[in-house]
């Protein structure tokens, strides 16, 4: 059995948020810069551009690449084999909060219903699982409301199939139009239950943009995804033209025989996250 100080467990947490809320990730960046190479849309390619300068300034200063520096959404793998000395929830938010407040990013977190700001950006959203090892692998990612305001659920029919899952993912991207922040990566979730299939989506925006999934018919129906979606000319920021995607990432999880649930989880072009391993 590994102790692990919870201290880290804040230490870890503030220094992944304080890096993630800055910058995009350079898979980000590569598409960006990949997607401005291609785009012949003129005021997309503009909004491409800006983008582009956008992070070199980001890097230059330390100033964030965006104002919305997000709710804070943490992952945690904790192996079977370690022990946590403190209270792992209190460690991460003081991670949360003591990023939030030493890097002046903005704090966004309040009381749905009486709309109280928090202060201090916490509490987190943190998704607990256990893994087998001594080992804990922490993934941050300051989610932006932009996009996560145009993600969707919805309970298909088994009958629907891969043409309703298709057809539902594109009427959220028609809905959506440029108010996510285009171009975009899509998180899709296929199966489970309610509320699983919501975490497969987020847990997919994870992914580096552009890799391959391991399932070679879920691979198909993410390319099958991005040529339609780019084929409907919303593009960059809703200026029009053929980049309005970036990615479409899937999974998948066994579900019931009456069920198809599907989500789909909306992540802006910034597509911030970072990882640590103590």
């Amino acid at each position: 059995m590994r102790t692990i100080d919870s201290k880290l467990m804040t230490q870890t947490v503030r220094d992944l948020f304080l890096s993630a809320a800055k910058m995009p990730g350079s898979d980000a960046l590569r598409a960006i810069e990949s997607a401005h190479e291609t785009e012949t849309c003129a005021p997309s390619k503009q909004a491409l551009a800006q983008l582009i300068d956008n992070a070199r300034i980001s890097g230059e200063t330390g100033m964030p690449y965006c104002q919305d520096t997000g709710m804070a959404v943490v992952f945690i793998d904790v192996g079977q084999d370690v022990h946590i000395d403190g209270d792992i929830t209190a460690a991460v938010n003081e991670g949360v909060r003591g990023a939030y407040k030493q890097g002046y990013f903005r704090m966004s977190v309040l009381d749905p219903l009486t709309r109280q700001n928090t202060l201090d950006n916490t509490p987190a959203v943190i998704h607990f699982n256990i893994v087998p090892g001594d080992k804990i692998d922490i993934t941050v990612a300051p989610k932006g409301f932009g996009s996560e305001n145009m993600s969707r659920i919805a309970m298909l029919k088994p009958s629907d199939g891969i043409t309703g899952i298709q057809n539902f993912v594109i009427d959220c991207v028609k809905t959506a139009g440029g108010s996510p922040c285009p171009p975009v990566v899509l998180g899709v979730g296929i199966g489970g239950t309610f509320e699983k299939c919501a975490l497969l989506a987020k847990k997919q925006l994870l992914r580096d943009i552009g890799s391959t999934n391991e399932d070679d018919a879920l691979a198909k129906l993410e390319q099958s995804l991005k040529i339609d979606i780019n084929a409907l000319g919303i593009g960059a920021m809703g200026f029009g033209g053929s980049n309005y995607c970036l990615a479409v990432h899937i999974a998948k999880y066994s579900t019931h025989i009456a069920g198809l649930p599907v989500a789909v989880n909306f992540q802006c072009h910034a597509a911030r996250h970072a990882h640590a391993t103590i």
